[in-house]
């Protein structure tokens, strides 16, 4: 039996209502899915693979070694989409100067006030938190989405697009599992879109919040499915182009 992310962190009783409750059934993947990457920029992976209290020294918003250990994991993903001509979707924040510069998440952090550099900024060739990450760099055809909620659907030219595409699915990675990513796919379910959240290709800086997340979307909103598993459903698709 193959383990889960959450098993660890479930009772036994939990386990007996997943048995007994009819949820979680796979609902798979459309005919023309897009891959969406979800924030993984700087200032979530920081700019090297280091333990996250590590990181989070210079990036306070980094989950640390597990953003860089599912950096290649993406690579692949994107990379599979690419030769199916498959939408490649990527999203990041983005900020105004002042007070409300992150908007209403700023009240949430300790750190907001800190004078000196904002712990978003780069640290290193005047990178910003908010660039996305050189190794998955989107090229010239695909689409950044800039937004300053949650989810990318919120006040944010996500479904546009889709449209526009003829999207009827969503192959989901990024960060952080359970909030953008989470959020992200709620508001997918709810507009109907088929979605598969690529589990090894997800990220957040608390691994019980992960699993956890993970399980719910799972019996919910989702498909959260292996790499593997993605990347077998990319090969069988035919050119999205054709």
């Amino acid at each position: 039996m193959n383990m889960t992310p959450w098993d660890k962190y479930i009772t036994e009783q939990d386990r007996a209502v997943l048995d007994a409750c009819g949820q979680g059934m796979s609902m798979g993947l459309g005919k023309h899915p897009a891959v969406l990457v979800i924030d993984v920029n700087y200032a979530f992976c920081g700019e090297q693979s280091l333990p996250v209290l590590d990181s989070i020294k210079q990036w306070k918003r980094s989950c640390g070694e597990v953003a860089w250990q599912a950096v290649p994991v993406i690579q692949s993903i994107i990379a599979a989409g690419r030769v199916k001509n498959i939408p490649i979707i990527y999203s990041t924040g983005f900020e105004r100067s002042g007070h409300w510069r992150r908007g209403g998440s700023d009240w949430k952090k300790s750190w907001t006030n800190e004078r000196g550099a904002a712990p978003e900024e780069g640290r290193k060739n005047s990178r910003l938190g908010s660039d996305i990450i050189d190794e998955i760099a989107p090229h010239e055809d695909d689409i950044v989405i800039k937004k300053q909620k949650p989810s990318v659907f919120h006040e944010a030219p996500l479904e546009s697009h889709l449209t526009m595409f003829g999207v009827d699915s969503l192959i989901v990675c990024g960060t952080t599992t359970s909030g953008c990513v989470r959020a992200t796919v709620t508001d997918a379910f709810s507009r109907n879109y088929r979605v598969a959240v690529v589990e090894d290709a997800c990220f957040d800086r608390l691994q019980s919040s992960h699993a956890m997340t993970l399980l719910d979307l799972n019996l919910k909103y989702a498909d959260v499915i292996s790499s593997q598993e993605a990347l077998a459903c990319l090969s069988e698709l035919g050119d999205q182009k054709e």
